[in-house]
Parts: structure tokens; sequence; C-alpha cells
């Protein structure tokens, strides 16, 4: 070891987490369409879902029947054999696949998964570079819909995609 690599200090690796109190957000939802509720999002008159901070994702883009979300992966995501962690991809496709069903409901109407399968077709790492995650609904329904989700590298390709089933149920009082 080199008297300059002996004086370096290690990286410090902290991250905080803040976000924002979602219940004034969740307050509004049931008086919203599920397209309204995500452009008050986007628009920052309300604000994302906690988990958002969480994971590092933001959606970027809700239009009728699709969802975008971009975020950018770093070593904190990282698994014991020092790539990205399947269950941030999966946590990333489910939000997706949720928003995109989301921009197709009526006011009062909310989902949850009911399951997804997930594909990951090439390893993940904090060199990637920022990751586009697009979910488009295939089927939307008032009971159950169904959503497809692709997310890519920052070069393109294709590292994971999903598909989804989602239960829709009324919200509010």
């Amino acid at each position: 070891m080199s008297d300059a690599a002996s004086e370096e200090s290690p990286i410090e690796r902290i991250r905080t987490v803040t976000w924002e109190d979602p219940a004034p957000g969740v307050a509004k939802m049931p008086g919203m369409s599920g397209l309204e509720y995500l452009r008050s999002m986007l628009s920052g008159e309300l604000p994302p879902p906690p988990i958002a901070a969480l994971m590092r994702m933001t959606l970027v883009a809700a239009e009728p029947g699709t969802a975008t979300f971009v975020c950018e992966p770093d070593e904190s995501h990282y698994n014991p054999i020092g790539t990205v962690h399947g269950g941030f991809l999966c946590t990333v496709l489910d939000s997706a696949l949720g928003c995109a069903v989301q921009t197709t409901l009526p006011q009062g109407q909310g989902y949850t998964s009911i399951e997804i399968n997930v594909n990951y077709l090439r390893p993940v790492y904090a060199h990637s570079g920022e990751l586009t995650c697009t979910a488009t609904v295939t089927k939307p329904g008032n009971r159950v819909a169904f959503a497809d989700g692709v997310i890519t590298d920052a070069a393109g390709k294709t590292v994971a995609t999903a598909t989804g089933s989602l239960l829709v149920f009324p919200i509010g009082d």
C-alpha cells in the first residue's frame, strides 16, 4: 500500500431520506380521477408518495394508459454480489404498473397489485446510469386491470420487464 493510499480517508457512505407528509395528497385523491391526481403530483401541487424518496425514483410522465419513472441506482441498492438488488427493480416496475393503471381510473377508484411477474434480463450497477421505466395498460378494467412495464438503462438496453394484474376498488368514504 502506498503512503498516499494510507493517508486517504475511506469514503463515507451516508444517505438521509426526507419526504413530504402524504396525508394532504391522499385526502384529495377520492375527488380526482387517477390521471388528474398523477398530473397534480407532476406539477408539484401534490407531494409524491414517500416510497419515491426512499427508492430515489421520480414520476416524470403520466398519460392515459401509461406512466414513466426515472431513477438512478447507486451502491445503496446493491445486493451481496455487487449488483443492484432485483427488489429495487421490482419496486420501480410495480410503481409504474400501478400508476399506469391509475391513469385509467375515474374519480373514487383506487388500485392495489394482485400479482407481478418480473423478468431480469441484465445486471444493473451503479454505473449503469439513469434507468427509465415505462408501463402501459394492456387491459383496463372495473375490477381487475393489466399492465406491462419495461426498464431500460442509460444505454437504452432493456434490463427488466414485468407484467402485472391490479385490483380496482372504490376509495374514499
